[in-house]
């Protein structure tokens, strides 16, 4: 957790605030591709899995080896931004339904 919050305070610095309706969003925000960067160079997180959340946003998970996790929420802007972070991701099989 700690690599997380040190993670997220670098990203804060060194972040300009995107245009956005919600407040932590302004200091989470940034163009995707330099988001997608710092994830994978900076964390070592790999995207996990992502699904549609209506016709304009893509929510992502992205791990890392150490059970960290990031989730992601990147709009049809060109804007992406952190909206949870984590540790302990354990991924769990499918259940059948009865």
């Amino acid at each position: 957790m700690f690599r997380h919050i040190i993670g997220l305070a670098l990203i804060v610095l060194g972040t300009t605030p995107a245009a956005a309706t919600s407040p932590i969003a302004d200091i989470l925000c940034e163009p995707s591709h330099a988001l997608v960067q710092k994830l994978s160079r900076q964390f070592g997180e790999a995207r996990f899995a992502r699904g549609t959340q209506g016709p304009d946003q893509v929510m992502e998970v992205w791990t890392d080896d150490d059970g960290g996790w990031t989730l992601v929420v990147t709009y049809a802007t060109g804007t992406s931004c952190i909206v949870a972070m984590g540790e302990n991701w354990d991924k769990v099989q499918a259940e059948n339904p009865a």
